[in-house]
């Protein structure tokens, strides 16, 4: 590391070295934009199941409008809390510099929204 005319520390590239276990805010503003980017898509969910459970005619049947509706509303639901947990485990990935959480939980999300889809598809 080289020390600039002001004294202060640089990297190589110029920028301001950072402390022991700093993450760059970059870094860390954008896996709280991701996390929120979550909470949009979770509400997304749960307006959609709010629409379907009290706007939506009944399919065949008003029972298998509850279900739909209100799967989606619990996918919004598991959204959001995936979206902070992850959050979470990134922001303490970046920090120790660890390796990044695997897409296990995004793969379930992505299968159960497949199986909310198909319900749409099988009894509308």
């Amino acid at each position: 590391m080289g020390h600039s005319e002001t004294g202060s520390d640089t990297g190589d590239d110029g920028s301001a070295a950072l402390l022991p276990g700093a993450v760059d805010a970059r870094f860390t503003l954008a896996a709280e934009r991701t996390m929120l980017a979550w909470l949009r898509t979770a509400m997304g969910f749960i307006a959609s199941g709010v629409a379907v459970l009290h706007i939506f005619d009944p399919f065949e049947s008003a029972r298998v409008r509850v279900v739909i509706g209100t799967a989606l509303v619990l996918v919004g639901a598991a959204a959001a809390v995936v979206g902070v947990v992850r959050w979470r485990r990134v922001t303490r990935a970046l920090a120790a510099g660890e390796p990044m959480p695997g897409p296990v939980a995004i793969m379930v999300l992505v299968a159960v929204l497949v199986a909310i889809a198909l319900g749409f598809v099988v009894w509308q």
